[in-house]
């Protein structure tokens, strides 16, 4: 279970965006027109809280480098806006992921019940793999 924080607004001055030509198929468009786009976000240098960064710089995802920068690469669609706004899109998922603080698991202790079925199964598991031995002729 996680507690939902409240989004972090993402300040769009420290995104840096880089038109690409697009990979794959899709004919003279894609030869000619940069519709793809790499975004850059720096997290270390970003407005985040620093709880923020801490999270998402640990969240182990491969589109962050080692340096701490966001590179997501956009090419869904054929139009540069639309593919801005899925960048934009991913960006924000990423952020408001790391954000839902999770709650701290309390230990609990397994009940009675369950701790004596536990070694009754195991009792009759050995007995069963008991039954399996050579018989030994006296």
């Amino acid at each position: 279970m996680e507690r939902k924080a409240t989004t972090p607004r993402i300040d769009p001055g420290e995104i840096e965006w880089t038109a690409i030509r697009a990979q794959g198929a899709g004919g003279q468009n894609v030869n000619k027109v940069s519709t793809a786009l790499h975004l850059r976000y720096d997290i270390r240098a970003s407005s985040l809280p620093e709880a923020l960064k801490d999270r998402l710089l640990k969240c182990g995802d491969q589109r962050i480098t080692r340096e701490g920068v966001v590179v997501i690469k956009a090419q869904r669609f054929r139009s540069q806006d639309r593919n801005r706004e899925d960048a934009l899109a991913r960006l924000r998922e990423l952020v408001e992921d790391a954000a839902a603080v999770p709650l701290p698991r309390r230990p609990t202790k397994p009940t009675r019940g369950s701790q004596l079925r536990r070694v009754d199964a195991k009792v009759k598991r050995g007995q069963t793999k008991a039954k399996r031995r050579q018989v030994l002729d006296e």
